[in-house]
This record gives C-alpha cells, sequence and structure tokens, in this order.
C-alpha cells in the first residue's frame, strides 16, 4: 500500500467515526508560529494555562522524535440551543460558552483519536503516535492550519469552510511520511467586526489575543474578578462566543449531527440563585461532564454572583446575603457582599457597613466597600 492510498483508507475510516475534517502536514518545525510565541510572551498576552517551553510548541520531534507527518482533525459542534430556558426577573440564568455543551470535548477527541490510531496500527504496526487534545504541547490551531482545515481567522480562531469557527480540534504526530495538504489559501481580508466587537479589547489584531482580557480567560480564573471587567461578563459563567456569534464567516452553520454531542437546555443555561446553593457533589453530578467547569465549582459560583449583579436582581439579595454571611471563602463571601451592593445600593449601606464592622478579611472588606461605592 503505498502513502497515497494509506492516506486516502485514513481519511475515509475518520469520517465514519465521526471525524468532520482530516488534513495532513509534516512534522517540520513551526518556524513562522515560533516567531508569535516568542512576541506573544513578550507583550506579556500569556494567560499562564499553557503548556511546554517555546521549543516544545513548536517542534513536534520534540514530542516524538522519529516523527514524519502530523494528523490534524476537526469535529463540528452545534452553536445554537434549540428550547433553552428564558432568563427572566426572579429567574436569572446564565450560560455557559458552546465549545463547552455537551460531553467534555477532550473526552470526545481523545475517544476519536484513540480509534484513529488502532486503524493506522492495524494497517501499519510499525507507525508510532502520539495524539494530543488542546492540553497538549502543540497549538492545535497552528497544526489545523498548516494541515489546510482552515485559516486563522483575526479571532485567533481557525475558521474552516464548512465548520466556521465552531469546531474541535486535535492532532496526532506519526511516524509516517504522509503526502501534505496545501494550506487554505484565505484571510478575514478587510472585516474587523470581531476586533470591534470583542467586551474587553483583547483581540489586538492579526488573530493575536491578549488572554489576560479575554473574557473567555477571565472566567475561568479563580481569584477575585478584576474590577474594570466585572461590567463586561454578562451572565457568561464560563467562556465567551462573542468574537464568533459575529463572524460573517458562521453564518448558517450550526453542525448537529453527532450523537455523542447531547445538549442539556437546563443545565448549559442553568438558574443563577440554584448554583449558589448547590453542594459540591450535586455540582459534580450535574456539571462534571462539562469541559466548563474544570476548574470546579468556585469560579463559576462568583461568576454567577457577578451576573446577578449584571441583571440588578433584588430577589437574589436574600440569597446572596447568606452566602456573604456563611460562605468561608473569601472570593465568594466578598464578591456577594460586593453584588449586594451593586443590587441594592443605598438601601445596602446600613447592612454592608454592619457587616463591615465584624469582618476580618481585608480583601473581602475592600469588596464590600467597593460595591457600595460604585453604586451611589
Amino acid at each position: 500500500m503505498d502513502r497515497h492510498e494509506f492516506k486516502k483508507r485514513i481519511i475515509e475510516y475518520a469520517h465514519s467515526i465521526g471525524i468532520d475534517d482530516i488534513g495532513f502536514t509534516t512534522a517540520e518545525p513551526f518556524t513562522e508560529f515560533k516567531a508569535k510565541l516568542i512576541d506573544y510572551y513578550k507583550n506579556g498576552y500569556e494567560s499562564g494555562f499553557e503548556t511546554g517551553t517555546i521549543e516544545e510548541r513548536t517542534n513536534p520531534k520534540a514530542s516524538l522524535p522519529n516523527a514524519k507527518s502530523i494528523i490534524s482533525i476537526a469535529v463540528g459542534y452545534p452553536n445554537k440551543l434549540r428550547n433553552a430556558p428564558k432568563s427572566k426577573q426572579g429567574e436569572r440564568r446564565g450560560i455557559f460558552a458552546r465549545a463547552s455543551w455537551g460531553m467534555d470535548y477532550h473526552t470526545l477527541l481523545r475517544s476519536r483519536l484513540q480509534k484513529l490510531e488502532t486503524f493506522i496500527n492495524e494497517l501499519d504496526p510499525s507507525v508510532d503516535c502520539k495524539s494530543m487534545v488542546d492540553t497538549g504541547v502543540l497549538s492545535d490551531r497552528e497544526v489545523a492550519r498548516r494541515s489546510g482545515l482552515g485559516f486563522a481567522g483575526k479571532n485567533g480562531f481557525i475558521i474552516n469552510p464548512k465548520l466556521g469557527t465552531y469546531s474541535y480540534l486535535g492532532e496526532m504526530i506519526v511516524s509516517y511520511p504522509f503526502p501534505a495538504d496545501e494550506e487554505l489559501l484565505d484571510s478575514c481580508g478587510d472585516c474587523n467586526i470581531c476586533v470591534d466587537r470583542c467586551p474587553t479589547g483583547a483581540l489586538v489584531g492579526d488573530g493575536q489575543l491578549d488572554s489576560k482580557k479575554c473574557i473567555s480567560f477571565l472566567t475561568q480564573t479563580k481569584g477575585f474578578m478584576p474590577m474594570e471587567y466585572r461590567s463586561k461578563i454578562g451572565n457568561r459563567l464560563y467562556g465567551c462566543d462573542t468574537c464568533q456569534q459575529v463572524c460573517p464567516r458562521n453564518k448558517g452553520i450550526n453542525t448537529e449531527h453527532h450523537e455523542d454531542i447531547v445538549l442539556e437546555p437546563e443545565i448549559l443555561k442553568p438558574e443563577l440563585t440554584g448554583l449558589l446553593q448547590i453542594s459540591n457533589k450535586e455540582f459534580k453530578e450535574t456539571y462534571g461532564h462539562l469541559a466548563g467547569v474544570w476548574r470546579g465549582k468556585k469560579p463559576i459560583q462568583r461568576n454567577a454572583i457577578i451576573a446577578l449583579a449584571h441583571f440588578k436582581e433584588t430577589a437574589a439579595i436574600d440569597i446572596l446575603k447568606t452566602v456573604a454571611e456563611t460562605d468561608v471563602r473569601p472570593v465568594i463571601k466578598g464578591t456577594a457582599y460586593w453584588a449586594i451592593g451593586q443590587i441594592s445600593g443605598d438601601a445596602a449601606l446600613d447592612y454592608i457597613y454592619e457587616r463591615y464592622a465584624i469582618e476580618t478579611d481585608d480583601d473581602v472588606k475592600k469588596e464590600m466597600l467597593t460595591g457600595i461605592q460604585e453604586a451611589s
């Protein structure tokens, strides 16, 4: 079996197991991407979630010494939540970003990559394979771009002709020299909508992202949310889809054919006060399968409190007071006090000052004062 036939059979099998698009590239170093990474770190744009050194992130042979090719895969995911519950006064709801809808995409992609690896080794047992999804050292998007799966958009996403930006990406480094695919010669052109519409100005042009300003990153942090970004969060519990929602290339695209991506509207758009009263066990049982809760319960609850402040949800005041008075975690306690001030304004002064007098945590006390000062 020659290289082209081998590749053809892999492509056919990939489509049969739920891989929407597949591309091949060489295992040569990502020289241009390396230069971009150096600038990325130099400018302080990194999130802290990155894995590996610059050399490891740009040289496939650092992961598999006998690497000859990389296979990139894309699986589309839905971007419309049908029969979603409505957010209304007295029952305000948050939202998880679309990439976290359904089964954790790490699990979904690893399953497909494992099947693909088994298939490759059945055809040729001598081929070494090393798969990566998101947390691997290589850039999923850069591998996908060079493999011809799409072009790099100004929003930082790979824009695939069939899937738009709504796709999960993964790759497999292999020790077999498959014929490489051509890169997709396309671009955003003069379109700048995503850059202009980014709520925090995190998109700095040419696909570069200042991660520390990105709402997706901010919703995943565990500390106090910086004050300058709280008004930008809206009802987001995890992630942000603005730069995808406004992208013209996504018009008319909605991938819904994968049976293992099951959407649960009540879970993906949960009632906010319920999140503040849920136990660790209940949280894990209800939300543990979502990629959006990988950082645990605390960031989700903090974001839910900020969302209640965004809605000025007076019906949540009693619950927020209970959280503020009983929760031992300073971030949750302090954010709850802040939200009470934001929602009630001057009406909260007596309560906040009374609680301030007995509070011992300086960070919490700062939140208490900031909440009423901003609302005054």
